[in-house]
């Protein structure tokens, strides 16, 4: 999305701290230096599965010719595709050409398909977008795993609006992408309100409860810049996520919780 983020993701890879990050192709910020910094991450050893983020929101531009509807040049905001999607009025067919170009020039940026596809704001869970979205998967990149955000029980918290929505979105994904033959996270946390007063060192070990094996964590580090500031709202609460996942209390979380990160195999498969 921005260079303090992708500098922040690729210092916490390196040590250790995380093991998985999808790439924006419509960002103006992955080009083929970016790239080949991320790629010597896992030279000789792998350290991180590297994925595709499917966007298709507000303030980003399609990739493809066509696309529509558009908001001054670029995608409508994730409001208004939300209502689009619930009220079936989306076209399928210039969905599915945007999310198979964006996968195409994954391909061609990185020489090889992604580990797993996921979408930037949830966006590949709505209706119609995730039909355009599992089909290209299953069609050109099999053995990408793809995310599905449904909790498990015991990290369910009633008063968190996003998260219930999260969940029931997910359920009618999550049976579609197995017809598809698609393999899903079996379990998903991470997501909380982007408020000032959020204290993400108390919010994380929550995360934790009740996570099986393979499950995965969503988060958000970075550094801020003016890039991500004219990109993004989510800009200070960055840099909190990166300063505690780049700590000892990260570590001794994970420790008190008998959680340890999954080694990336490039396979169908989520990460803890």
């Amino acid at each position: 999305m921005a260079p303090g983020v992708n500098d922040a993701i690729r210092q916490l890879i390196l040590n250790g701290r995380l093991n998985a990050t999808s790439v924006m192709m419509p960002a103006a910020y992955i080009g083929a230096d970016e790239v080949d910094a991320l790629e010597m991450l896992n030279a000789g050893t792998t350290r991180a599965a590297i994925g595709l983020h499917v966007t298709l929101t507000a303030p980003f531009k399609p990739m493809s010719n066509g696309f529509a509807p558009l908001r001054g040049g670029a995608f409508p905001p994730i409001n208004d595709m939300m209502r689009l999607a619930m009220t079936r009025r989306l076209d399928i067919e210039l969905l599915t050409i945007e999310i198979a170009t964006q996968l195409q020039a994954f391909l061609s940026a990185f020489g090889h398909m992604p580990d797993f596809v996921d979408g930037h704001q949830h966006v590949h869970l709505l209706p119609q977008v995730r039909n355009a979205f599992l089909r290209v998967v299953s069609e050109i990149a099999p053995n990408a795993w793809v995310r599905q955000c449904g909790r498990v029980r015991a990290g369910r918290a009633l008063h968190d609006p996003k998260s219930l929505v999260l969940d029931v979105l997910s359920l009618g994904f999550k049976s579609q992408a197995a017809r598809h033959g698609l393999t899903t996270n079996p379990a998903f946390a991470g997501a909380y309100a982007f408020t000032p007063k959020a204290r993400f060192s108390r919010i994380f070990p929550r995360f934790l409860r009740g996570l099986p094996d393979g499950g995965l964590i969503m988060c958000h580090p970075g550094f801020v810049d003016s890039a991500l500031q004219s990109l993004d709202p989510v800009t200070t609460l960055r840099e909190h996520e990166f300063a505690f996942f780049n700590s000892d209390a990260f570590l001794h979380v994970l420790a008190e919780s008998g959680v340890t990160l999954a080694q990336p195999s490039g396979e169908a498969r989520g990460a803890a």
